[in-house]
């Protein structure tokens, strides 16, 4: 009985540390990714103006950096605990295992000091001829036969158990080694965490120092933005007009469906980059008095990045506007826009496919060579949230 509840619990620490290894592995999935992101941001940086200028687009992208960072630590404390937890699992399967091994070693010594036993080891042969019968020498003949077996698989369990223990300690001196790298690589991150914050407040500081002429160039970005949003706006209601007259074909109609059913799912219109304005309102990233309305999101990508459709549709407009070119996608009675584009790579009456590169993004000099594409989605004559829609 007390072998087959050893048994039962080495297979629950089994699961356990499998549980434990598999939260290991997604978080140092998650960490490669986000390191992947820092790495983007980097050459996002790289592609500024080549001076130490402080400028809104090199802030934003410093608090992306340190936005991920942070994230990226908080992933390598939760690695550190799986860790420890594992480890810790570890040391009961082996404290565990090491008791089994006692135990076993307590019964063959206890069978070694048996005297039936200890007769039949001084002369086995004397044991066989001594019996009365036939029948009972068949017996003895099995007896030994089968107390032979028995030896040898106790001492087969034994060496088992032996094996076992020391693959459980080479575990252990791994989850100890890795756990000492983790930790340093923790303490790096957090090094490069606290020179960006110390980076952040003097850029910040700058710019403070620069507030008119920041002022002036905010008044006329939104100038430019306002513009953008009220052509997209006027377009979009003067095709959902033209669209309400008439009954929405069986194929717009199954479109609009998948559409809606993908919600969370649609794959981003950039395919790398970061969210650097979301949707709504917001307060801006210098003067806290100021509040940005964002009619959609933005998405900061490096130079030389194509914008992509996020589902099937038919391109219904493309326009030059304020020097780059915006493109809306019907999809049934839903549409997408992408907006900050220097080339166009579709017309409009073109079926796209999801993920069809449908222009290159705009890089402006004016910005500090910052690329990024402004993205909306509309029901209708309904603008919603695009962050709602992009897979996670």
């Amino acid at each position: 009985m007390r072998r087959i509840l050893t048994y039962c619990f080495i297979v629950l620490l089994s699961c356990s540390l499998f549980a434990a290894d598999n939260t290991v592995k997604n978080l140092q999935k998650q960490q490669r990714q986000l390191k992947q992101e820092m790495e983007q941001t980097n050459k996002m940086l790289k592609q500024t103006k080549k001076n130490e200028t402080a400028t809104v687009t090199k802030l934003q992208l410093i608090n992306q950096n340190i936005a991920t960072q942070k994230k990226l630590i908080n992933s390598l404390g939760k690695e550190i605990t799986s860790i420890d937890d594992e480890m810790k699992e570890l040391s009961r399967r082996r404290d565990t295992l090491e008791q089994t091994l006692s135990d076993l070693k307590d019964d063959y010594a206890r069978i070694v000091r048996e005297s039936h036993y200890a007769r039949l080891q001084q002369s086995p042969l004397l044991f066989l001829l001594s019996s009365k019968s036939f029948q009972q020498l068949v017996r003895r003949v099995r007896y030994l036969q089968l107390f032979a077996q028995y030896r040898h698989e106790q001492v087969a369990r034994i060496e088992g158990v032996k094996t076992e223990i020391n693959t459980q300690n080479d575990k252990l001196a791994q989850h100890k080694t890795d756990k000492q790298k983790v930790l340093k690589t923790q303490k790096r991150e957090q090094e490069a965490l606290a020179r960006d914050e110390r980076k952040q407040q003097q850029m910040l500081k700058d710019l403070q120092k620069k507030e008119k002429e920041l002022t002036a160039q905010l008044k006329k970005q939104q100038k430019k933005v306002d513009d953008l949003n009220k052509k997209i706006t006027a377009t979009i209601e003067k095709q959902a007009k033209e669209q309400a007259k008439v009954a929405l074909t069986k194929e717009q109609q199954l479109l609009s469906g998948n559409f809606e059913q993908n919600k969370g799912r649609l794959p981003w219109p950039v395919e790398k980059g970061f969210i650097s304005g979301q949707f709504g309102k917001h307060q801006h990233p210098v003067y806290k008095d100021v509040t940005i309305d964002n009619k959609g999101i933005y998405l900061q990508t490096t130079a030389g990045q194509g914008a992509r459709a996020v589902f099937e549709g038919q391109v219904t407009s493309c326009f030059l506007m304020n020097g780059s070119y915006a493109v809306i996608v019907a999809h049934g009675n839903y549409r997408s826009v992408y907006a900050g584009l220097s080339r166009l790579n579709v017309k409009q009456g073109d079926k796209v496919v999801a993920k069809q590169k449908i222009g290159t993004i705009f890089s402006d000099p004016e910005q500090d060579n910052k690329t990024e594409l402004f993205f909306q989605i509309w029901k209708d004559k309904t603008i919603l949230n695009p962050s709602s829609w992009l897979a996670k």
